[in-house]
């Protein structure tokens, strides 16, 4: 049974296997309250996940151990795994969905795990893996649904609680809901005061579903940047802490994920994966009640593949108005584009891009100007758009 003797145990055992991410100061992200961050990012292996899977592995039997484990993983519990398993001179299978990314399952190898890729999401692999553990003997190291794994990620709380005094609230991302399980429980019987929230991607909101109906709902299919907390169902332990630890679930968007991503890249010069980012997102984006608040976000991992992180900033630029576009309609003659290029200048914006489109406008002599700039937020480009059409300029 889960208690929180086993969590001081949890904390002892990994000692000497996990790192003590200390919790750090964040300004320029969130005005509205006191922000501080967990960066389980700088977590050895990149993720908190080494902590569930590390004391699970601790807590097999010898005989267990001698069979190997197998596990299924999106990526980070996969190298918790990997890691913890050669640690302990144990074999290790990972189970990974073909759509983690190269880097993490690049990762996996390094740490000295065999890799079996399977067709589709987590919840696929977790099939595959259950298929193979029956067929060769191998104990199977579930990514959130085990007392013991969620007991190794409940150390993350003892660590935020031995760092910081009176805080008012905590915010964990949320997948299939061990991370969330094990900093909740901690923290209620620790502290009771103080509030844990949950933040799930709008894409992937199995126990955001399941709380709201009172039991645990699978979804069809889900679809994130955030590959981390894809979870088409949560666990059974999982879902029952939850409701009874957890405070409230959030959702937020893929793109305010990529906003927080690059707020964190930007105002704290920290790399965080979508799934990490989530809990950062949420509070930038007032998801909470949590105004004047002190408050810690748990960054529950950093491992996002290179071409991902252009692919997720760019999103990010677009949606804090950091990058935008405009179509301007006007009449095809000499002098048009020095004419915008100086308006938008004297605003204070850069221009990146231009393409000149033909096309159906109203007079015969109309043409289509795109312009692409780089701006300070969205409150720059109305600037500029308002600028553009005092000039008399026609903005599509």
């Amino acid at each position: 049974m889960l208690s929180l003797d086993k969590v001081f145990d949890a904390q002892t055992v990994l000692k000497n296997i996990v790192r003590e991410t200390n919790v750090v100061r964040s300004y320029g992200i969130a005005n509205q309250c006191e922000l501080y961050l967990k960066p389980e990012n700088l977590q050895i292996t990149g993720s908190f996940k080494v902590r569930g899977s590390a004391y699970k592995i601790a807590m097999l039997s010898e005989d267990e151990k001698q069979k190997g484990v197998i596990a299924c993983s999106a990526g980070n519990h996969a190298q918790g795994v990997a890691l913890a398993a050669a640690k302990n001179g144990i074999k290790s299978l990972i189970c990974l969905p073909d759509s983690a990314p190269i880097s993490k399952v690049e990762a996996t190898k390094g740490f000295g795990a065999e890799v079996c890729l399977v067709e589709g999401c987590y919840d696929d692999a977790c099939k595959k893996a259950l298929e193979l553990k029956d067929k060769e003997g191998y104990t199977f190291v579930h990514p959130f649904d085990d007392e013991n794994v969620i007991a190794g990620q409940g150390t993350i709380a003892l660590e935020i609680l031995n760092d910081l005094d009176n805080i008012d609230a905590i915010v964990v991302p949320v997948g299939g809901g061990g991370l969330i399980s094990g900093v909740a429980y901690t923290a209620k019987h620790i502290r009771p005061g103080v509030k844990v929230y949950g933040v799930q991607v709008a894409g992937a909101p199995g126990m955001y579903n399941s709380i709201k109906s009172g039991k645990i709902e699978a979804l069809d299919s889900v679809q994130t940047i955030a590959d981390g907390i894809a979870v088409k169902q949560p666990g059974e332990n999982t879902f029952e802490l939850v409701k009874k630890y957890v405070d409230e679930i959030v959702l937020v968007s893929d793109d305010e994920v990529a906003s927080a991503v690059l707020a964190l890249i930007e105002k704290q010069k920290m790399i965080a994966e979508g799934a990490g980012a989530a809990a950062v997102a949420a509070v930038m984006f007032n998801k909470l009640p949590i105004e004047g608040k002190k408050v810690v976000c748990v960054v529950s991992g950093g491992n996002i593949d290179v071409t991902s992180l252009s692919r997720v900033i760019e999103r990010g630029l677009l949606t804090s108005g950091r990058s935008s576009s405009l179509l301007i309609e006007l009449i095809d003659k000499p002098g048009q584009l020095m004419v915008i290029s100086h308006i938008i200048a004297q605003c204070g914006g850069n221009v990146t891009g231009v393409h000149y489109e033909k096309g159906n406008t109203e007079s015969v002599n109309g043409c289509f100007l795109r312009i692409q700039m780089e701006t300070r937020d969205y409150d720059h480009v109305n600037l500029i758009m308002q600028s553009l059409r005092k000039e008399g300029f026609k903005i599509v």
